[in-house]
């Protein structure tokens, strides 16, 4: 799927460095799902979608949730419909994404699908993030540039290139497959009814990461004392913060310590943490912990299509949430994260089933 190059050529020579276009990345490839699918996707009550509509020049943006009939009051206005998080509906699309396994899981987004009938998309731009852009049913031309110039038009809903310089161009076919890296502007048009598929990966920024690894260490940190001033001076301004007060509170906060095992703990909460609009859905009848042991001894298990599993160590992370194995389940754990299935015959411990049958009870197995 890499045009002839290994994983590891193609992370030296290409990621995050320029674009790859890569013809039949995927032969025989149509997509996985038809324009009147995509849109009844679109309509359900937990999927993030947009509708992005140009006319002369100017762009139009609606949020979801969407109704049936909002599709068809378009008029002469060029749309396009982008729909989020379809690996989490699809069990096809979670096998689509598997291919790129190469890349950790840890950066993976999410597949975003998109439909455009003849002249649709949503402008030129750019992403600060990774993406693989394939090609489902149709055509799709795509521009691409890297220029430095990323002013943008004043008022659009979107972020739009307002001086978008085309230096390369391609249609690419069912199969086909273009590589961005971050900040490589782009502008894909629709050449007739088509489809494409956005395989994206996240990039946190520092900022990001920072506030909410205070969040993280806020719950986890215990300094004792109270702070007492048993020799307070006179102060000639009452108003003022004095040096004493200063001192001590400083002295207070610089005993807060981290390493990083701290760090990777954190990392592991917050990038498998569940975006807010993402909801698990729980068994109506559970199955007894006995009838649940007997199943998976059957079938073994699978994660649910909204779970991101991760590990680090020793430990692992699902949904958010830290769980530190025995040893001897470590291995097992950390190939249903690799892979999102475990078989029946690695699953022969009984803390390790009873963690399976926790978190079957909690929606994140399928």
């Amino acid at each position: 799927m890499l045009g002839g190059l290994t994983a590891a050529e193609f992370l030296r020579d290409y990621w995050q460095k320029k674009p790859l276009l890569i013809r039949q990345a995927f032969p025989d490839f149509r997509g996985l799902l038809d324009p009147t699918e995509l849109v009844h996707l679109a309509c359900a009550e937990d999927v993030q979608a947009r509708i992005v509509t140009q006319s002369r020049g100017k762009f139009g943006l609606q949020y979801s949730p969407f109704e049936p009939e909002d599709f068809g009051h378009f008029g002469n206005r060029k749309w396009s419909v982008l729909v989020q998080g379809v690996n989490h509906f699809l069990p096809e699309a979670a096998d689509l994404l598997g291919h790129f396994s190469f890349i950790p899981h840890a950066r993976l987004d999410d597949l975003m699908v998109s439909y455009a009938p003849k002249g649709g998309g949503v402008g030129p731009h750019f992403d600060a993030y990774d993406v693989f852009l394939l090609q489902g049913h149709g055509h799709r031309r795509w521009q691409i540039s890297t220029q430095s110039d990323h002013s943008l038009i004043e008022g659009a809903p979107l972020r739009i290139l307002r001086n978008f310089q085309v230096e390369q161009e391609w249609v690419l076919a069912p199969g086909d497959m273009l590589y961005l890296p971050p900040h490589c502007a782009h502008n894909g048009i629709a050449e007739d009814d088509c489809m494409t598929y956005s395989i994206g990966f996240r990039t946190p920024a520092y900022q990001e990461l920072a506030e909410q690894f205070l969040v993280y260490l806020q719950d986890r940190i215990e300094i004792s004392g109270t702070y007492a001033d048993p020799d307070l001076k006179l102060q000639t301004h009452p108003s003022e913060i004095g040096t004493a007060m200063l001192r001590q509170v400083a002295g207070a906060i610089a005993q807060i310590r981290w390493d990083r095992e701290d760090i990777a703990n954190f990392l592991g909460c917050y990038l498998s943490e569940p975006k807010p609009h993402i909801y698990f859905d729980t068994p109506e009848l559970p199955l007894t912990s006995a009838q649940f042991t007997q199943q998976i001894r059957k079938q073994g298990i699978t994660l649910a299509l909204k779970s991101l599993m991760l590990c680090h160590a020793g430990r692992v992370y699902l949904n958010g949430e830290s769980f530190e194995p025995p040893k001897t389940d470590y291995e097992q754990l950390r190939e249903l994260a690799d892979t999102r299935r475990l078989p029946a015959a690695g699953i022969h411990t009984q803390t390790l089933r009873k963690w399976l049958y926790e978190n079957y009870l909690n929606g994140y197995l399928g």
